[in-house]
């Protein structure tokens, strides 16, 4: 399996990488995304031989083609194991089934992906590739510094995932006051020596661009090796095309189609599922859950990807404007021409607005709906999924149920909702919604009287880099220095 950039060509025609090239890079050096030159693709045959299959195994034969030699199977099947011991549950993913499905329709699902060490989705994905990376770094001798950007979830789990590591040190930047009090705990209260929490001025979309202003500084990525565990790392998205194929063949497939609603804000958990089709799994359609700030559904409904202010809501992970891995999608509809690509995206960054045609469109909602909610209409669906079904969830998964009730195409397809993470995570919201506030894993129950550990900085990357510089011990910190990051 090789890798090329979504912007491949646009600087010139380098040779397409291995998977441990592309999983170190993070983000392509020309500020493209890497994806495998082409899917690889399972029959019916073999998806149906899949079946009853744990979700260790499962992950080992979906993955495997992606990794190729870079691990030898000793050592990949050791690294799912390890990577999914860390959570509650064997099942990894649970599937519940919201009420009983009829002969007419095949019902509602919860597909529960806040199992893991940090209670959100992202650990199915980030618990594996912090092994990964650890695993390539120890065997090559090489050490790299992980810059991120988190809208609330991310960064605890990535910090989870690679936290008194030798071989990684982390820089996890979060819009300040705009995550909850769980959310950034679960991240500053983690006081190993390599982890490194900066709270920005600013919104999730200006800490992702302190981010990649890192990455794009060519000197600055080298000097300090840098990688990313965000979902622009296709390590990422790999991990998660797995629990589409767990939810699919718990429900029937390949002989039949299943349809899936995903709460989205940068487009990653989403688009895991798009190349599960790609890779042969019979989805019928996704639906694309938004709230306020819906760039997402505005696109699918009009072709039109236009930014705007971003609006803080109750679902705080979703408070997003530029959806980094929609660029994948565009690849796509751009027929894969990477140089047609990468000038739209400049003229997006400098326009705010980018268009695509009538005929991608079209087929592009052929295969998505898209719909959003606001926090008033959260509440309300964190509400009826507890007095209809006894569940309680989370604002992000409350944005898919609502909207999966909404764009169900067939009753006779199985709707499964990503449930991305534990309510526990925002009890001021459930509470509001339904009168009782959900407790923390006995596991986290201290976690509001831990200290806290934490950078402040401002929308800045000079400042950023500064920080970077000093704490990673490559520059002594001046009084100027002390000064900005005090």
């Amino acid at each position: 399996m090789r890798y090329i950039s979504t912007r491949h060509g646009s600087q010139g025609k380098p040779e397409p990488l291995g998977f441990e090239d592309i999983m170190l890079a993070g983000l392509a050096r020309d500020g493209g995304l890497y994806l495998p030159t082409e899917w690889p693709r399972f029959s019916t045959a073999q998806i149906a031989r899949l079946a009853g299959l744990s979700y260790g195994d499962l992950a080992f034969e979906i993955m495997r083609p992606f990794v190729g030699e870079s691990f030898d199977e000793p050592t990949f099947r050791r690294l799912i194991g390890e990577a999914y011991a860390s959570f509650e549950t064997a099942e990894v993913a649970p599937l519940k089934a919201l009420g009983e499905a009829t002969s007419s329709d095949a019902g509602l699902h919860l597909l529960e992906l806040f199992h893991g060490p940090t209670l959100a989705f992202k650990d199915v994905a980030l618990q594996l590739l912090g092994r990964m990376l650890d695993e390539t770094l120890t065997v090559r001798g090489r050490h790299a510094t992980i810059v991120g950007a988190t809208s609330g979830d991310t960064g605890s789990a990535a910090i989870e995932a690679v936290r008194d590591r030798k071989t990684i040190d982390i820089f996890m930047l979060h819009p300040r006051g705009r995550v909850s009090e769980v959310q950034r705990r679960q991240m500053t209260t983690v006081l190993a020596s390599n982890v490194h929490n900066i709270a920005v001025e600013g919104t999730f979309d200006d800490c992702q661009d302190l981010a990649k202003a890192c990455f794009n500084d060519l000197a600055f990525r080298d000097r300090h090796a840098l990688t990313a565990v965000n979902s622009i790392n296709f390590a990422r998205v790999m991990a998660q095309i797995v629990y589409y194929f767990w939810a699919a063949l718990k429900l029937g497939a390949p002989q039949r189609p299943v349809a899936f609603t995903v709460p989205s804000g940068n487009f990653g958990n989403v688009y895991a599922g798009y190349a599960a089709r790609q890779m042969g799994l019979p989805v019928s359609h996704f639906v694309v859950g938004a709230n306020s700030n819906d760039i997402l559904a505005r696109f699918f409904e009009s072709g039109v990807m236009e930014t705007s202010t971003v609006v803080p809501t109750l679902s705080p992970s979703m408070d997003i404007q530029i959806s980094s891995n929609f660029e994948r999608l565009l690849f796509d509809l751009y027929d894969r021409n990477g140089v047609a690509l990468a000038d739209a995206m400049v003229a997006f960054r400098s326009t705010g607005r980018l268009t695509v045609g009538a005929n991608a469109l079209a087929g592009v909602r052929q295969l998505f709906d898209a719909g959003r909610l606001d926090d008033a209409g959260t509440l309300a669906a964190i509400a009826d999924c507890r007095r209809r079904y006894g569940e309680t969830i989370d604002p992000h998964t409350a944005v898919g149920y609502a909207v999966a009730q909404q764009h169900r195409r067939d009753r006779a397809v199985p709707m499964v909702v990503l449930a991305t993470a534990h309510p526990a995570k925002f009890p001021d919201a459930v509470e509001k919604a339904t009168g009782e506030r959900p407790a923390l894993p006995p596991r986290l129950g201290d976690l509001l009287d831990r200290p806290e550990r934490t950078d402040n900085l401002p929308n800045d990357a000079a400042a950023l880099k500064a920080l970077i510089d000093v704490r990673r011990g490559l520059v002594p910190a001046s009084p100027a220095r002390a000064k900005v990051l005090s």
